[in-house]
């Protein structure tokens, strides 16, 4: 289930990417798209940098909907107290995570949801020495969230609510561009 939201959203982005067909030949045409209405007001709709988090740290309503069109410089300020009162909430023993990030530290590193990304080096969501440097498809970001949550400061606290026991995606990746498993 975690990795078909994202399978979608890569999905989507190579559609994308495919259909600009990027070049480094700046004589290309350019083809013009008939017949399409883009007129109308657009509104982001989701946030998903990091999957799961406004599911976790805010109640569904009004709240989430503003905090999935936030702007990102905006987020830390808006939403930090929450998410720590609902962290605090669903682990009142929490003091630090596996990174040493205090409660208030760590929840002001969520609120601002976004995708760090680490132009040289290892893309990952966390593997055990890289932190937050990006996200590899294979990346098991429920587990590492799960884990910082309610881990503790050695990652070893509370073994059954830090994973949610889905350790791969249903099919394998690709081993080349677009990368994607195959559908089903």
């Amino acid at each position: 289930m975690k990795t078909n939201k994202f399978s979608k959203a890569a999905l989507i982005v190579t559609i994308a990417l495919g259909a600009v067909s990027c070049s480094n030949n700046d004589t290309t045409p350019i083809i013009p798209v008939q017949n399409v209405e883009f007129s109308g007001t657009y509104v982001q709709q989701d946030q998903m940098a990091r999957p799961a988090i406004n599911t976790v740290f805010i109640a569904s309503g009004a709240p989430k909907d503003a905090f999935n069109a936030a702007i990102p410089s905006e987020m830390g300020a808006s939403y930090q107290p929450i998410f720590q009162n609902r962290l605090l909430a669903l682990n009142s023993l929490y003091t630090v995570n596996a990174l040493g990030q205090t409660a208030s530290q760590f929840t002001g590193l969520l609120s601002t949801d976004v995708l760090n990304v680490k132009k040289n080096g290892t893309t990952t969501f966390f593997d055990g020495t890289n932190v937050l440097t990006g996200r590899a498809l294979a990346d098991d970001v429920i587990d590492v969230e799960l884990l910082l949550i309610f881990g503790g400061p050695t990652g070893t606290m509370n073994a059954g609510l830090t994973s949610d026991h889905v350790n791969a995606n249903d099919k394998p990746f690709l081993t080349s561009f677009p990368y994607l498993a195959a559908a089903w």
